[in-house]
């Protein structure tokens, strides 16, 4: 189970990683130019890149993120030890 777990971690990984890279450092980009240099232009672009209402995807892209980050916590905390379950000591002892 904790190998399939790995393979679709893996695979989720690869397919979110760009767009989460994007909506990361557009989001970083948009507070640094709107906040520190004031310019309303470049964070007016940075915004609209960030929710990519460029391409008229601005209802579905933080929802694909979403939905992307939330399978990634699953498969990355279910191969953690959090959810096994522990042997009983008598069992251990054998």
């Amino acid at each position: 189970m904790n190998r399939a777990f790995r393979k679709y971690h893996r695979q989720i990984a690869i397919v979110a990683a760009l767009p989460l890279i994007l909506t990361v450092i557009s989001g970083v980009g948009y507070t640094i130019f709107d906040e520190w240099f004031e310019q309303e232009e470049i964070s007016t672009f940075l915004l609209k890149l960030h929710t990519l209402e460029i391409i008229h995807l601005d209802k579905f892209f933080p929802i694909l993120n979403g939905v992307a980050l939330i399978a990634l916590l699953v498969t990355g905390l279910s191969m953690t030890t959090l959810f096994n379950k522990r042997r009983s000591s008598e069992n251990s002892s054998n």
